[in-house]
């Protein structure tokens, strides 16, 4: 069972990764990548104290700015006077387009590593109606987040800067809707990660934490099969995770995570893909999403799961935070672990949301 899983999800994210990647280059045809114009650098580079600059615009790293905070930007439409004082500042390393600073926030708005969309086990808020097929219609709800506790970086609370303290903790629940909604089973996860980014074009962002899984059968899914093999799965893990942006909106990642303890789990685990989603505000009209993420675990001798989600999503005005509604499709092993060498096909929609 578990080796046909492993050829079968292996052979699928193969195949699913590259569609999208075809798919992710037509819709990303003729971008630039993440940077300020040379033009700009150059031009700006070779100012004196009362010049006027028009040349043209940085348009990724204040996009988002150019309604609320157009008074505050140094570069607006109109030429502009540049100071000694605004000189100096764009010669740091350090300086922010928004006039933003770097130093320390306690509680920060956004996350420097954002969670990745097509990862189901993701701590965030989410809820799920799925059919598996083969099997009945389901339920699957995600109870939880991600949030700041400190940070040393700018104030942005779309794509911030710099580096930052993060915990987690989410129950994921399954019900079985035809059986009374029944709770199947409980993934309760929790954990904290250290995140920090870096070279803003293209713009680099890692992380690195640690994470506790464990899996248990609900009582009511125990008393209608009482024959069950109860499984106590749990895992303690230790994550490395790297995402690159190509542009604003576009992002591929890897990442590896190694237990150091288990119980019916083994260690290893990768898992990687792409996402475009909008990261600045969006409006009231929101933008479409496109995501997907291939996971391969050791004890399903590195089969796992592939999942695809697309849809609409709005990111908020000031908080960044991000919800998505839209449908998903998971191939592969069981996202519920407490049945993961189980394999399972769902369809389904979703609502997303995170901090």
């Amino acid at each position: 069972m578990k080796s046909e899983i492993g050829e079968r999800t292996t052979l699928r994210c193969a195949v699913y990764i590259a569609a999208g990647m075809i798919v992710w280059l037509f819709l990303d045809a003729g971008s630039a990548l993440a940077q300020y114009p040379e033009a700009y650098q150059r031009d700006l580079n070779t100012l004196i104290p009362g010049d006027e600059y028009t040349g043209p615009r940085p348009t990724f790293a204040i996009s988002h700015l150019e309604t609320s905070h157009q008074a505050a930007l140094p570069f607006p439409d109109r030429p502009i006077e540049v100071s000694e004082y605004e000189l100096e500042d764009y010669n740091q390393p350090w300086y922010d387009a928004s006039g933003d600073y770097d130093d320390w926030q306690v509680l920060p708005t956004g996350h420097i590593y954002k969670a990745h969309l097509a990862d189901v086990k993701e701590s965030r808020l989410a809820v799920k109606i799925v059919d598996l097929t083969g099997d009945t219609t389901i339920l699957d709800g995600n109870l939880g987040g991600r949030f700041g506790v400190f940070r040393y970086g700018n104030h942005d609370p779309y794509l911030p800067q710099g580096v930052q303290w993060d915990v987690e903790g989410s129950a994921h629940v399954r019900l079985d809707i035809p059986e009374e909604v029944d709770v199947r089973s409980a993934d309760f996860r929790a954990g904290n990660q250290l995140t920090w980014s870096y070279d803003r074009a293209p713009n680099h962002r890692t992380r690195f934490g640690y994470y506790h899984l464990s899996s248990h059968l609900g009582d009511e899914f125990l008393i209608k099969n009482p024959g069950y093999n109860r499984l106590n799965y749990s895992r303690d893990v230790l994550i490395l995770g790297h995402s690159v942006y190509l542009n604003e909106k576009t992002r591929i990642y890897g990442q590896i995570g190694w237990a150091f303890y288990t119980t019916v789990s083994k260690p290893w685990e990768l898992s990687f893909g792409f996402e475009r989603a909008p990261t600045h505000a969006t409006g009231p009209w929101g933008e479409p999403f496109f995501a997907v993420n291939g996971e391969l675990r050791e004890e399903v001798d590195w089969g796992g799961s592939f999942t695809l989600q697309t849809g609409w999503a709005w990111v908020g005005d000031d908080s960044g935070h991000l919800l998505r509604i839209g449908l998903q499709y998971l191939n592969g092993a069981s996202s519920q672990y407490s049945f993961y060498q189980q394999w399972e096909q769902q369809i389904g929609f979703g609502i997303w949301y995170d901090y």
